[in-house]
């Protein structure tokens, strides 16, 4: 009987994983693109960590409290990520602001309207792809912004000269580059179906699911996302034209 898995477990498994991150490292290093280490190192905490929650899972999902502290040790890596990506130091934790800006509205009103149970083997997962997808856009409205500030200061100033508060100075001038954080995500849910069928999709069909419940599945994820990384962007402008990350 065949087995329904997306990726076959067999001995050249290790062989193959080694050869990507040796060619992902190589490809960095060679291209001078200053990543080649930090590819190493990525897919090592990668293999570190997925194994951890592999061995922890099984006891998280059963324990309500349990599953609350594992989403809230997610929460709090993804603003330290988010965070050390826009600015060092202390200031780095002002990414946790908008990274539950956009994920604490969104799923507070999927669970509150049924869309998702509360049952933990329900809530991690949604969780994850949620805070997931405002670190990612919390990072890229931030490092955006903020350079777009340093390199056209003169126009800040310019506009300060022309009687603009400071707040509105800046994002006249770095709300149209942090904007730009949000193409990912729309690009993403403009062609599923057509140039990539994600992995909640694939994970319902393999699963036994039905075509159409894996559709509505995928459907609330990538609109939640959507959602989730508006909120999260739009706070994280805000934040910097105030100078929390600057």
């Amino acid at each position: 009987m065949r087995s329904h898995s997306l990726i076959s477990l067999t001995p050249v498994l290790p062989v193959a994983l080694l050869a990507l991150v040796a060619l992902g490292s190589l490809v960095a290093w060679l291209g001078h693109l200053g990543h080649g280490r930090a590819v190493l190192t990525a897919c090592l905490r990668a293999a570190v960590q997925l194994g951890a929650v592999s061995l922890l899972i099984t006891w998280v999902v059963t324990s309500f409290p349990a599953a609350t502290g594992f989403v809230l040790l997610m929460f709090a890596v993804a603003a330290f990520t988010a965070g050390r990506r826009i600015t060092p130091g202390r200031a780095a934790w002002w990414a946790a602001v908008p990274v539950a800006a956009g994920t604490a509205p969104v799923l507070a009103l999927l669970a509150g309207t049924g869309v998702i149970s509360m049952e933990a083997i329900v809530l991690i997962p949604v969780a994850g792809i949620l805070l997931g997808g405002c670190m990612t856009a919390t990072s890229l409205a931030g490092r955006r912004a903020v350079d777009e500030l340093r390199q056209r200061r003169g126009e800040v100033e310019a506009a300060l000269s022309l009687g603009f508060l400071p707040r509105d100075a800046a994002l006249e001038i770095c709300r149209p580059a942090a904007s730009q954080a949000l193409v990912p995500a729309l690009d993403q849910t403009r062609t599923v179906g057509l140039v990539t069928l994600p992995g909640a999709f694939v994970g319902m069909l393999l699963g036994g699911a039905s075509p159409v419940e894996a559709g509505v599945v995928q459907l609330v994820v990538l609109v939640a996302l959507l959602a989730a990384e508006a909120l999260a962007i739009v706070v994280t402008t805000d934040m910097v034209a105030r100078g929390y990350f600057t």
